[in-house]
């Protein structure tokens, strides 16, 4: 019988929340997995036994017998190819991936529209961004009879704890071009450009943030078609945010693709401590309903950016494990709906009205406006 849940990258700074918390519902039951069986040992020694430790290394073959017991992968490392993925679901694991790569992601539709045999579900972009980013946007759409545009901003604060592939990852997209999607048509641009002022609310006030490559607004263009997606970030340090888009324009960018600059530029990153451990995330959707133009405006924040990707992983892991859902490869959206309440957000299955025992998200603040 498969009973045992199974997290990737499990002592990471975001896999270790994940595993903590899922194994207060099912101690025993889950692993902490990785490339380094000695970490995963450490960090399963001061949890009672409510975690177990495995080795299991993405990129090396998968041992199918490692996963024989598995109903549930969930998977917080980036990688580059399908292959454990697939494996998986065609073993019939279900698996839940909370890393942020678009590129996989799309390798992964592509997989989806390949192949059949697929015994599993998979639910991708499932965190903060992407991930409650892609619920509020869907939940602004579905606030009109069309949707023409969702705009994003998410705003990261310096001060907190971030996991080094989070930092890793952040530097390299400093250096990146990227597709977007403007009235149905792709164009290319480049990380830190084209800014635009946002008025997150609460005492947060208005901040520039500019356009960056997280995957939400690749996914959302397709799965909800909209015509017109834009991500943009800043940080919570304002003057840290206008140096950042400074060096850009002055071609730092370039300078990043020389390793001995890009390891300064991540060593300076995760020493960085200027700001607070704040994040806040505003989607505004723009189109019509009635006839009549109308802007939803859909907004939250918090503390500790991993906590809340942590919570909403753990939510999603929760209901693929305790539920029959379809076959397939889903984002997050495609299967999932939020309700906001002031400080509490609620995850529940889309169609569903009640919501999913344990998946309130709590420690945020939120606020909706549709005007129109």
């Amino acid at each position: 019988m498969k009973t045992d849940i199974i997290v990737v990258g499990g002592y990471g700074h975001v896999g270790g929340q994940i595993c903590e918390q899922l194994a207060q519902y099912f101690p025993g039951k889950v692993y902490a997995a990785g490339r380094s069986l000695a970490r995963a040992e450490q960090f399963c020694s001061r949890l009672d036994g409510k975690v177990k430790p495995l080795r299991i290394a993405v990129g090396e073959p998968l041992d199918l017998k490692q996963i024989e017991k598995a109903k549930l992968i969930v998977m917080c490392l980036d990688q580059e190819d399908t292959s454990f993925a697939k494996a998986c679901l065609a073993a019939g694991v279900d698996y839940v991936d909370v890393s942020a790569n678009g590129d996989f992601f799309a390798a992964m539709e592509r997989l989806k529209q390949q192949e059949n045999n697929l015994a599993g579900t998979a639910v991708l972009s499932v965190g903060l961004a992407p991930g409650l980013t892609n619920l509020l946007a869907l939940k602004a759409a579905q606030s009109m009879d069309v949707a023409s545009r969702v705009d994003i901003a998410i705003m990261l604060g310096l001060g907190d704890a971030h996991g080094q592939a989070a930092i890793e990852w952040t530097v390299d997209s400093l250096a990146r071009s990227f597709a977007i999607t403007e009235r149905g048509i792709a164009r290319e641009v480049n990380s830190f450009t084209e800014g635009s002022s946002t008025d997150f609310g609460f005492e947060l006030g208005e901040r520039t943030a500019y356009r960056f490559p997280f995957s939400d607004q690749q996914t959302l263009a397709r799965t909800l078609k909209i015509p017109t997606v834009s991500t943009r970030l800043c940080f919570d340090s304002r003057p840290v945010t206008g140096l950042l888009r400074l060096l850009k324009a002055v071609g730092f960018g370039r300078l990043l693709g020389m390793k001995p600059i890009r390891n300064m530029t991540i060593q300076s990153f995760g020493k960085l401590k200027l700001g607070s451990a704040r994040y806040a995330v505003k989607v505004t959707g723009y189109g019509k309903r009635g006839g009549a133009d109308v802007v939803a405006e859909y907004a939250l924040q918090g503390a500790r950016e991993a906590e809340i990707t942590a919570m909403t992983a753990v939510g999603v892991a929760k209901a693929v494990y305790e539920n029959e859902l379809p076959q397939g490869i889903f984002h997050v959206e495609q299967l999932f709906e939020l309700d906001l309440y002031e400080h509490r957000l609620v995850l529940r299955l889309k169609g569903q009205h009640s919501e999913l025992k344990g998946s309130v998200i709590a420690n945020i603040q939120s606020w909706s406006r549709i005007q129109g």
